[in-house]
């Protein structure tokens, strides 16, 4: 298991923390009172806010003690800026998410060790690297994830594509030409949807693809890198290209939402650059199509069709509420990933490749998920090194500049020496 030196807190963030400090632990909503307990959870992941909040009921229902209030921000909302203003207010949640080592270098003051949680001893072998420092565990992983190009099988084959053929960048690219003079007949409006809009779908996860091998696909090599050297910027300039091109326009104006559930769910477009997430949205517009008309490939890399797969975030118990409730929070995340009402709940109703042993591979329960395990148990992967970059540089310096570039108002040179310029400044503290 890696072991993480946290850095010193990003300025910013230092403030706000320390700015709050006396108002930590006197939310009288994280507090127990009596013999209640509310535990504030704080989360990211719009896909399972239902089906988490009737897991949380299941809880409640076991532990009619417990109260637990479930705030949901995410998709086209700034979870991080939510946070930080959570916890400059009254209202500071018991749990929350955390990204990987920037985000425990960030939020550091809040975390609690966890190691000695039932989840962390199953946690499967390195998904805790990028939470532990000096032997604690400072936060749960929600599950491994997997994303790429999500397709639609009937368009596909109305169009004579195979998709296990799109290996590479020249084969995808002929399909997608293929697709596009084909709009008519296919009654799709572009073949792709592409939410510029959304910093994180491009500072985050396509320059992840191109940038992993930089980083050996660890992300602790990323988060230790004084530099970025964009080994690969050309292939991701024609990625990002082949995608703005083809795609529903303006793609700076399109979110997650109108991606997801207006476009794809509506078969109005054949491709979306999306992971296994996606999946509950996808069945909740259209059950047939989720179930017997979607799949996923990975976006091709020199030639080859890897699937990044990863933690995509990790939850965190505040160490500044009362004792009694950050004690209920560690049971409760126990309860989630080791009872058996949990792990249904994880398998069935969340759809999650678990982070854990203990579950049955066999029932993970969607084709998209069943995919991605297939390619992890393949060897056929690569590692997320994202959550190993500076503070900020994912989305508010790269996937900033990719707005910019789509708009014409910054070349791809400029892009590149101002990303890797951005990079080392952060690193060096500037």
């Amino acid at each position: 298991m890696g072991s993480l030196k946290l850095k010193k807190v990003s300025g910013i963030a230092s403030a706000v923390l320390a700015s709050s400090l006396f108002l930590a632990g006197c939310s009288s909503s994280d507090k127990a009172s009596g013999d209640q307990i509310t535990l504030d959870v704080f989360q990211f992941k719009v896909e399972f806010k239902n089906q988490f909040e009737e897991l949380a009921k299941a809880y409640e229902e076991e532990n009619p003690d417990v109260k637990i209030k479930i705030s949901t921000v995410g998709g086209g909302n700034d979870y991080k800026q939510s946070l930080i203003t959570k916890f400059t207010s009254k209202e500071e949640p018991a749990i929350f998410n955390v990204g990987g080592p920037t985000d425990v270098e960030q939020f550091g003051d809040r975390l609690t060790d966890l190691s000695d949680t039932k989840a962390a001893k199953a946690a499967l072998d390195g998904t805790l690297d990028g939470v532990t420092i000096d032997g604690k565990v400072l936060g749960l992983p929600f599950n491994q994830e997997g994303y790429g190009f999500i397709y639609n099988k009937r368009i596909f084959k109305e169009a004579g594509i195979k998709a296990e053929e799109l290996t590479s960048y020249e084969a995808l690219k002929e399909a997608v030409e293929k697709l596009d003079a084909k709009k008519k007949d296919l009654k799709i409006k572009a073949v792709f949807a592409f939410p510029v809009k959304e910093k994180w779908v491009t500072g985050n996860h396509l320059s992840n693809v191109f940038l992993a091998s930089e980083f050996d696909g660890n992300v602790m090599t990323a988060y230790e890198s004084p530099t970025v050297a964009f080994t690969k910027g050309d292939q991701l300039k024609q990625m990002i290209d082949l995608q703005n091109e083809f795609s529903v326009q303006p793609t700076t104006s399109l979110d997650y939402s109108q991606q997801v559930e207006e476009l794809f769910s509506l078969e109005q477009v054949a491709i979306i650059q999306q992971g296994n997430w996606v999946y509950n949205t996808v069945y909740d517009m259209d059950p047939e199509l989720a179930e017997k008309n979607i799949g996923i490939i990975p976006i091709p890399v020199d030639g080859e069709a890897k699937m990044p797969v990863g933690v995509p975030n990790y939850w965190a118990v505040n160490n500044k509420v009362d004792d009694a409730v950050a004690k209920e929070a560690k049971k409760f995340l126990d309860w989630m990933y080791t009872s058996d009402t949990g792990k249904q709940a994880v398998l069935k109703d969340f759809k999650f490749i678990p982070a854990y042993e203990g579950y049955d591979s066999s029932k993970i329960a969607d084709p998209l998920s069943k995919e991605i395990y297939e390619y992890s148990a393949e060897g056929k992967t690569i590692g997320w090194t994202f959550p190993g970059s500076p503070v900020g540089w994912n989305e508010d310096k790269f996937g900033a500049s990719v707005q910019a570039y789509v708009l014409g108002e910054m070349t791809w040179d400029e892009l590149i020496q101002k990303n890797i310029k951005a990079w080392e400044d952060i690193r060096s503290g500037k």
